[in-house]
């Protein structure tokens, strides 16, 4: 196993990645909480039962995606990330597949499951590189950022800190009530340990603000701690009951699979370079075992999508581990063993309500957004599609909205500035797609 993972050239040892391994888990725990009731649409009152996720499923599905995507890049690519389905989009899965445009949660899945299969594509045919220098960099920072604040927004409806208002739309909610407090606090609480540099400071908030909901009687408590491993049946195989459907295959589909592709794709990439400097894996500017990795992680996708959960991605927290000492493969391994031992602790999901949860979105807001600082804002052709993006994500509470309106202005601001030779042809491409899909989006 040492040999395996060269523990001797890269300085490490078997307590070095354990315990870069469950920090590493710890900081990425709070999706087993958060990502059942986002698909589930816990937090949006008097929906059809059709359009609800079975939580319970979900989050089977989702410790399921997390380890066998966590093992795979341990024992494939050899690299101390987690894995597990992605924050902003399983909010893109919930929020705007299915709450607004009304699409089954069944053709959902079926996207996130062909999204994966092209990406194993991308991986094994090198065209990944083709894709990713394709796509300017601005635009890819805009992306994260516009997906961080879409995040934050959902937090602060969940918390009740911003409501509906029918003369403003948006407002401030009723800061006295028991649950709206109970949030406020959770971020306060999330806040502190986030600042003082705790290791996993979104996941004991969560904990914390779980228990004080309990305390105030805000939250039954659960019945018990331990239980046994639900279901998983209402969710998985249901990515192939799509393709059976003629309804499928739509314009509107077209769009919400290149959004599930395009957001993992680019976010994947930056985290497995994000994790590898600074554990000093890199050589010269090259990601040694690059195309495993990605193997790796749509892999981890396709598994998700038939279990029953959004598109599975690597986690930037895996930082969190790497500063903890992991630098192998190993510490992705002991990630996945964690996922599958957190299956016993199901019955926990009750004390888990959205109120307890909007704290982690925001604050995974608040991290995802520090990519603004590397967009150049003194350059308008820039500028604009960027900050359409950015905008138009909140606004129109819909990701693959942003990303378009951002991707048909980018080309234009280029062309007027006289820098059009600087447009890969692929902008082209996706300017006429995006375009199209205003078109047809009726």
């Amino acid at each position: 196993m040492k040999k395996y993972f060269n523990f001797e050239e890269l300085g490490t040892n078997y307590r070095r990645e354990i315990i870069g391994g469950l920090t590493t888990f710890l900081s990425m725990a709070y999706i087993l909480i958060v990502n059942p009731l986002t698909l589930s649409l816990q937090s949006i009152p008097d929906l059809p039962d059709t359009m609800r996720m079975d939580a319970q499923a979900v989050f089977v599905a989702t410790a399921l995606a997390a380890a066998v995507g966590s093992l795979m890049m341990g024992l494939i690519a050899k690299y101390p990330i987690g894995l597990a389905p992605g924050m902003g989009l399983n909010a893109f899965f919930a929020y705007t597949v299915i709450l607004t445009y009304g699409i089954p949660w069944q053709h959902a899945l079926g996207g996130v499951l062909i999204s994966g299969l092209i990406f194993i594509v991308l991986s094994l045919t090198g065209l990944r590189e083709i894709v990713i220098n394709a796509i300017p960099a601005e635009m890819k920072y805009a992306v994260a950022a516009g997906i961080g604040l879409f995040i934050a927004f959902l937090g602060f409806q969940n918390a009740g800190i911003i409501v509906h208002n029918d003369a403003v739309l948006v407002g401030l909610g009723d800061l006295t009530n028991g649950n709206t407090l109970l949030a406020i606090f959770g971020l306060i609480l999330t806040v502190i340990l986030m600042t003082r540099g705790i290791k996993g400071g979104i996941f004991y908030g969560i904990v914390i603000t779980a228990i004080v909901g309990m305390v105030f009687n805000l939250i039954d408590a659960p019945e018990k701690i331990v239980g046994s491993i639900p279901s998983v049946a209402p969710t998985f195989g249901a990515a192939f009951e799509s393709f059976g459907d003629s309804s499928f295959y739509t314009t509107q589909m077209l769009a919400v699979v290149l959004t599930f592709l395009f957001v993992d794709f680019f976010d994947t990439a930056g985290t497995l370079v994000g994790v590898a400097s600074q554990a000093g894996l890199m050589k010269g500017d090259k990601l040694p075992r690059a195309g495993k990795a990605l193997l790796a992680d749509s892999c981890a996708t396709v598994t998700g999508a038939i279990f029953g959960t959004s598109t599975t991605t690597s986690y930037v927290e895996s930082t969190a581990g790497v500063a903890a000492g992991a630098r192998t493969g190993f510490a992705a391994i002991v990630v996945a063993g964690l996922f599958l031992l957190s299956l016993f602790f199901a019955p926990l999901l009750s004390v888990i309500t959205s109120p307890v949860t909007a704290p982690a979105l925001i604050i995974v807001g608040v991290l995802m957004v520090s990519s603004l600082g590397k967009i150049d804002w003194n350059k308008f052709e820039i500028a604009v599609p960027a900050f359409l993006i950015i905008i138009a994500m909140p606004l129109t509470y819909s990701i693959a909205t942003g990303i378009a309106i951002g991707f048909i202005f980018y080309p234009i601001t280029m062309l007027v500035k006289g820098r059009g030779k600087e447009i890969h042809p692929i902008m082209y491409l996706l300017f006429v797609i995006f375009v199209l899909y205003f078109i047809f989006l009726k």
